[in-house]
């Protein structure tokens, strides 16, 4: 690609193309599609050299093609013998990171100390205790990274056993064990269904020094559990800033993938540059993780093609089978998706969003299929099964031990996620440019002919690499992420 391109087809067999700046067909904007040559109705749209809809009416050769002439059903989906992304490099990279080593084995890119509410009763008392440990308090804490609260709308009002309670006590585990926890303090009301007794018990966990419990109702009440608690955090800070980095292999780091606010140029440039990256930190022996089932609708076949057993494909179909009956029952379907704002950016069906969402997994095996917030115990390219909301894939896939994520974004995310650091890649230079300040890394330059996607992919794992061992990502610099826990809510509310 270069600066003198107005338009680009991404393969041999497409008939559709993307404008790279406005002008270039009538009606169809910088992102949006037109057709390449007439179309009739019922004829399939290729986008990616795959089928991405099908044409509700006749459409003349440079007409812009969205959903007002495009539906998301098609005929049959396309062939996975079509690689989107990049192949597997052919050999790891002897390289480190500067992690947090913790005493069970695990590696942290970070060294906070938690706060976690077991319930919405005891949110403001978590609330409170952050607020009262001030910046001028931390700053005398150097090797710790801040506290992270996290407080939800849920754990009453609830069966005291099932899959709602189950997937709630998981998810609070996965952050209560995780590598970028120093320590944490665990506060409840004292009479809720997720009680601290039973969420300890379901987790196999005992109160430790690096483990504190505490009941507001036990405490004496709301104002005497807040300076019991802020008391308490200050005991953590100071054992929790003996920790120090020290090198830890690539292996440790667990990448969470993510898209959100997409648009048409998310699986030409931020997406495909991920995969690479992808490949480059499984070829190093580390652990990446794509989740939103129901955006890997209609190129699921791309995934199962990669497989790494039958095994793998069945878990893999099992949850798309769920998803179809989930959204059947609840009057919806798979393909009310994209969003507003994803149709604005150029996107016009789910099967076309899902082709370029599934690039940022790269071409690696499919080595296991996790369900939500489950901890994955395997290296390599796997999936954890979650809703295409992207706060809560995120809470799960950190909840599964992700300890980096990257989100990449075409309309533009301001998406932190304590305790993982979250890097924003934008896949457009005019947003990134309009966004400075929330942008980690411009994917854009790909489209001007600066970067090759390869390059782009290699700065991109650089970058991966150095925000583990400490850099700030944007989001960080701009204090964000105290409130993107959200955990998965399943099961009847009472």
């Amino acid at each position: 690609m270069n600066n003198e391109r107005r338009q680009l087809q991404l393969h041999p067999s497409d008939n559709v193309a993307i404008a790279l700046e406005d002008g270039v067909a009538e009606g169809a904007g910088t992102g949006h599609k037109f057709a390449l040559r007439p179309l009739r109705a019922g004829e399939a749209i290729i986008k990616y050299g795959q089928p991405i809809g099908t044409a509700t009416m006749a459409i003349d050769s440079g007409s812009h093609v969205h959903v007002h002439n495009i539906s998301a059903e098609v005929a049959s989906k396309g062939s996975a013998s079509v690689s989107l992304a990049n192949e597997a490099p052919a050999a790891t990279r002897e390289q480190t990171f500067d992690g947090f080593r913790r005493a069970d084995g695990t590696t942290g890119t970070r060294n906070f100390i938690g706060i976690v509410s077991t319930v919405n009763c005891s949110a403001t008392v978590v609330r409170q205790i952050d607020a009262r440990i001030t910046p001028e308090i931390l700053q005398r804490y150097p090797n710790v990274d801040g506290l992270c609260p996290i407080t939800h709308t849920t754990g009453c009002g609830m069966s005291g056993s099932g899959e709602g309670i189950d997937l709630l006590r998981r998810t609070l585990g996965g952050y209560i064990k995780h590598p970028n926890m120093a320590a944490v303090l665990v506060i409840g009301l004292g009479c809720e269904t997720n009680d601290i007794s039973g969420l300890l018990k379901s987790l196999d966990l005992e109160e430790s020094e690096a483990l504190r419990t505490m009941s507001i109702q036990d405490a004496g009440g709301t104002r005497a559990a807040i300076e019991a608690g802020t008391s308490i955090v200050k005991e953590l800070l100071s054992s929790a800033n003996q920790a120090e980095r020290s090198p830890a292999p690539l292996a440790d780091i667990s990448l969470a993938l993510q898209c959100g606010g997409s648009d048409s140029f998310s699986g030409v440039t931020a997406n495909p540059a991920l995969g690479r990256a992808a490949d480059l930190l499984v070829a190093s022996g580390g652990t990446v993780i794509l989740g939103e089932t129901p955006e890997i609708y209609g190129a699921e076949h791309l995934l199962l093609s990669r497989a790494a057993s039958p095994a793998v494909a069945t878990a893999l179909q099992e949850r798309l089978d769920w998803w179809q009956q989930y959204a059947a029952a609840n009057g919806a379907s798979l393909n009310n998706n994209p969003s507003p704002g994803n149709i604005a950016g150029g996107i016009s069906t789910i099967l076309e969003k899902s082709l370029g969402a599934v690039m940022k997994s790269g071409t690696t095996p499919l080595r296991a299929v996790y369900n939500y917030a489950e901890p994955v115990d395997m290296p390599g390219f796997v999936f954890m099964d979650s809703p295409g909301y992207d706060p809560c894939s995120i809470t799960g896939e950190i909840a599964s031990g992700a300890n980096m994520i990257c989100f990449t974004t075409g309309r533009g995310s301001v998406f932190g996620a304590k305790p993982a650091p979250s890097l924003k890649l934008a896949t457009n230079s005019a947003m990134a440019a309009r966004m400075s300040d929330d942008m980690d890394y411009d994917c854009g330059q790909v489209l001007t002919g600066d970067k090759t996607l390869a390059e782009a992919g290699t700065e991109i794992f650089d970058l991966i690499v150095a925000t583990a061992s400490g850099k700030k990502s944007m989001s960080e610099l701009n204090g964000l992420g105290d409130f993107e826990f959200v955990p998965w809510q399943v099961g009847a509310v009472l």
